[in-house]
């Protein structure tokens, strides 16, 4: 029997119901592809109205509207890299882990794993837990387990979720013959047990269906979530739950609750939600990626008419609200301390912190994703980028971790955005007798009306703003985004709330710096108080590309006024034949013998654990592109994915390789060991000089042999020279990169040379076999005497340090992930310039080029290279590289003279440690020989000028120049001979 309370409540309810939909119905004008009109009656010029009501902060709504804030998604080699900083810098490991999911006000609450088949299904390959059917699993191969574990540790409340993509292919084998559940079932749950017994906790949220399924597999959502409520076995000695523990773990794995079903592009669980009782029963949480919007078909009281949204609020037949995420969406595109100097704004004048992609971009996908669909849940893909640039989908983080030998960690101003919305509310998950005091999100306080599903654009200067409240109606916070040009006035009303005596609100806003601040000066700083006045409403003029939280709350004396910390110096890897200390005098660059005997114990969660079972023996520094790569038990790494493993699915399909090393990585030798347990043979391969791409092939010199000595040796994919050496178990493999030169050695003896007439300069080493069982074992990377073996430094066309004079266009919205932090800049304008300042001998300009481009080079004012021409290069490739000069501090002016130039980025030279025997001058002195001594008097004064500076740095270079290496000496004496041939004689001078 119903009280009158219940009815009461279910009155109340009703009455909000009829008033959302009232609101909902006013603003749903679809203009297109997401855009959403602003309410008729609302000019552009008068502020916006938005009323708080204490009546709508609905406390009995414990799912759909309690905003649990931000997750992250470890996936894909993504996280593979944290496990070297935790190694090698645990205490700035330990400091991400407490500025992501640490503190009062956590910006992170949730940890989302996808399970690895060690396929490549994105940015790489994450390892299988269970490889085999009968193998046991083990969940410390992925690294996303132990980050939810170390985040633990200092937000006990923090969420764990998992899904899959691919499958290992005993699954997949079943699974395509239509009998495949209980592989399936076996699969999650033995690594489940794994986490719960390596790592203390159990998993909260599973998704049993594909990632990115266009077509939700309802049939076995219903299935798992039965096998999972009904399973009794948790005393195998399969999972090692010690006797005492095992009715703890049941308890907690009969808690899973349902996710589904993370699609993309689709939108089909919500209206199979609201159509079928039992699977609204079943499904604790809807997500779905890369749109802000919900469906909007049919009648009004359809399943297909904002379903999202009737989840969330409980407006359907069921009464009963649900989560509804953003269960996968992006970060800010490239590097938001970049990215300001853009000229993407009105007039070529920059963004700042937003347009397309920025950080303020994500900001609206926060408030549109809920204004339009309810979601009060956003997961990045990735938050944290601990994967080598070059691969697929880089730069789109909020925290760049790369370089785990440097311990460098870039916090982007993304950050900042992000806790704009997470520490001026108490976010999280409510607890089952709802007293946990997370604050709900108020619909009829929040909207946005910028344009776009996934990639937003703000100029429109529409209105775009969230409200976050407690359920108490003690206290309210109001986001507001302004992604326009213009600045846009709130008046912001309150009904039926509790605010106190004090009802004072804080302005705290982050945005771009201000001429002559520091970069950073703007970011989250509290900027007004303000009090309401006689109607109880506060007025604030939003300034033009920020964000700004106008909060109830007091807030200016607690930690929110903290500063990201610094992101160090981003220092080559360059160490000595351990491989583990730095040494950059030494002839080693890099070593792995893969024992480790050195490291010591590692933290993971609350314990200590030995390196390498701290890591499921993952080997240090690599990212797996495809395969399965882990040290086995006598200390060498084997690729251990075979035929019976390899037909699984993938979405960039390749034989199995890994990547290590500095993309700053020069003239080199690399070498390694191979060797071929497997029966069936197989392949092994190295390479060198890889900047982009996931497959062997994208090394851009790579040798590869077989056990029956039969070798290639490729520039790409393309074969350049082939042959036999003697069969055998296992050989040595080096491949030497200096200049255009490249020599392949096998066992010693050199097999093949190539001289590439477009080298390509820089970039990692690669490991690759065929999918057979393959060892690798003393890896090598060494310096090559006569040869500077790195870059020492890299800017992006768009650091500030890099000034431009003419006409420019610098882009960074929907950059191309193959472009340095997304961003590019050109020019078709002849006279248009760039100048770069450096400490160093040379730079090298980097960018996909067409060739057309055609210089004034000036070193400290003095123009050493007239008309040079530019290299036809792919993105990441150097179309013209500078070297030769004294070591020092330079100012370098690059004139185009005809033509279109794409500037990327600038790698920079420093001088190398001292090289055994010297550098040999003798192309320098035949150059010297070859121009004789013309008679000034003959030549235009221009002309001579260049000329005569190219005689002085020659000689100068003969007679000893520190610094000086190979590549140097042959530019200097290339650049002699240029200038020679372009000096233009005087009208009338004998011939």
């Amino acid at each position: 029997m119903r009280t009158q309370k219940t009815r009461t409540q279910m009155k109340t309810r009703a009455q909000r119901r009829l008033r959302w939909a009232s609101l909902a119905a006013a603003a749903a004008v679809t203009l297109g592809a997401g855009l959403v009109a602003a309410p008729p009656t609302h000019a552009a010029d008068d502020p916006v109205e938005v009323v708080v009501d204490g009546d709508d902060v609905r406390a009995d709504n414990v799912n759909g509207l309690t905003y649990k804030g931000l997750g992250v998604l470890s996936c894909n080699s993504t996280s593979n890299l944290l496990m070297d900083y935790k190694a090698e810098h645990p205490e700035r490991y330990w400091q991400l882990i407490r500025v992501l999911f640490g503190g009062e006000n956590p910006l992170v609450n949730h940890v989302k794993v996808e399970m690895g088949s060690d396929t490549n299904t994105s940015t790489g390959a994450d390892p299988a837990t269970m490889r085999t059917r009968d193998e046991l699993a083990d969940a410390s191969r992925s690294p996303g387990f132990q980050l939810a574990a170390d985040a633990k540790t200092v937000n006990p409340k923090l969420k764990v979720s998992i899904l899959r993509w691919e499958m290992p292919q005993w699954v997949q084998l079943e699974w395509n013959k239509g009998t495949g559940t209980d592989e399936m079932y076996r699969w999650y749950k033995e690594t489940i047990l794994d986490v719960y017994e390596k790592y203390g906790y159990m998993i909260n949220y599973v998704n049993p269906d594909k990632n990115e399924t266009r077509s939700p597999d309802i049939s076995f959502v219903k299935w798992y979530k039965n096998a999972v409520v009904n399973d009794t076995d948790f005393a195998s000695e399969r999972y090692g739950i010690p006797a005492g523990e095992r009715e703890a773990a049941a308890k907690a794995y009969h808690r899973i609750k349902i996710v589904a079903s993370d699609e993309n592009n689709t939108l089909n669980m919500g209206p199979a939600m609201l159509s079928d009782a039992d699977l609204f029963g079943i499904v604790d949480a809807a997500g779905y990626h890369y749109t802000t919007e919900d469906r909007r078909e049919g009648a009004a009281d359809s399943s297909t008419y904002l379903p999202y949204t009737k989840l969330a609020t409980g407006d359907s037949t069921y009464g009963q609200d649900k989560e509804v995420w953003y269960s996968e969406g992006t970060a800010s595109f490239g590097y938001t301390d970049y990215r300001v100097n853009n000229t993407e704004g009105p007039n070529g004048a920059s963004t700042g912190i937003g347009g397309v992609q920025s950080a303020l971009d994500v900001a609206n996908r926060l408030v549109k994703s809920y204004a339009n669909s309810k979601r009060t849940h956003y997961i990045f893909q990735p938050a944290i980028g601990s994967f080598y640039e070059g691969a697929q989908y880089s730069h789109k983080e909020l925290v760049s971790a790369r370089d785990p030998w440097s311990g460098y960690l870039h916090y982007d101003a993304a950050l900042y955005v992000m806790q704009q919305f997470t520490e001026f509310a108490k976010t999280g998950w409510e607890n089952d007798t709802n007293t946990a005091g997370i604050w709900r999100t108020v619909p009829e306080a929040s909207y946005s009306g910028v344009s776009g599903t996934e990639n937003l654009d703000g100029s429109n200067g529409a209105p775009s703003y969230m409200t976050l409240a407690d359920p108490e109606k003690k206290d309210f916070s109001t986001v507001v985004v302004n992604d326009s040009d213009q600045p846009k006035t709130y008046r912001i009303k309150s009904e039926n709330l509790r605010l106190g005596s004090d009802p004072t609100m804080e302005v705290w806003e982050t945005r771009a710096a201000d001429a002559g601040q520091r970069y950073d000066a703007n970011f989250k700083q509290l900027v007004d108080e303000i009090r309401p006045d006689a109607d109880g409403a506060y007025t604030y003029t939003v300034k033009p590309r920020s964000i700004t939280s106008l909060t109830t709350l007091h807030k200016s004396a607690d930690a929110t006024k903290q500063r990201l910390p610094k992101s160090g110096e981003r220092a080559v890897l360059d160490s000595d034949e351990s491989g583990r200390r730095v040494d950059t005098h030494d002839t080693y660059l890099y070593a792995d013998d893969f024992a480790y005997d050195e490291e010591g114990k590692v933290k993971v969660g609350r314990t200590f654990q030995p390196y390498l079972a701290s890591r499921g023996n993952q080997p240090r520094y690599m990212v797996d592109q495809t395969g399965a790569w882990e040290v086995g038990g006598d200390g060498v790494l084997y690729q251990y994915m075979d035929q019976s493993m390899k037909d699984t699915a993938a979405w960039n399909k390749s034989t199995p390789n890994t990547t290590v090393g500095d993309f700053r990585w020069e003239n080199y030798k690399a070498s390694v060991d191979v060797s071929f347990p497997d029966p069936d043979g197989g392949v092994a391969a190295l390479g060198v000089r890889q900047q982009k791409g996931m497959a062997i092939s994208d090394a851009a010199y790579n040798l590869r042999i077989g056990p029956d000595g039969a070798w290639t040796f490729y520039e790409y994919g393309t074969a350049r020279a082939q042959g036999k050496v003697a069969a055998a178990d296992g050989y040595r493999l080096a491949v030497e990169a200096k200049g255009a030169k490249v020599t392949a050695f096998v066992d010693g003896k050199a097999v093949a040379t190539y001289d590439d007439p477009t080298p390509q300069t820089e970039g990692r080493v690669k490991l690759g076999s065929g999918f057979q069982r393959t060892g690798f074992d003393n890896l090598k990377v060494e310096r090559v005497d006569g040869y500077t073996p790195y870059a020492s430094a890299q800017l992006d066309n768009m650091d500030s340090a890099v000034t431009y004079e003419g006409m420019w266009s610098r882009k960074a919205s929907l950059g191309d992930a193959m472009d340095w932090y997304r961003s590019t800049s050109t020019s078709t304008t002849a006279g248009a310039s760039f100048t770069v300042p450096f400490r160093g001998t040379g730079v090298d300009v980097i960018g996909g080029n067409d060739g057309s481009a055609v210089l004034d080079v000036y070193v400290d004012g003095v123009l050493v290279a007239r008309n040079a021409k530019t290299a036809a290069t792919d993105k990441r490739l150097t179309a013209y590289a500078l070297r030769g000069l004294p070591d020092g501090k330079h100012r370098v002016r690059f004139v185009l003279m005809s033509g279109t130039l794409v500037l990327d980025a600038l790698n920079t030279f420093s001088a190398s440690h001292e090289e055994d025997g010297g550098v040999d001058t003798a192309p320098i002195r035949r150059a010297l020989a070859e121009v004789a001594a013309p008679e000034q008097g003959a030549y235009t004064a221009a002309s001579w000028d260049v000329f005569a500076h190219a005689v002085a740095a020659a000689k100068s270079a003969v007679a000893g120049q520190d610094g000086l290496d190979t590549v140097g000496v042959e530019q200097l004496a290339s650049r002699l001979r240029t200038a020679y041939d372009q000096l233009a004689r005087k009208e009338g001078a004998a011939q």
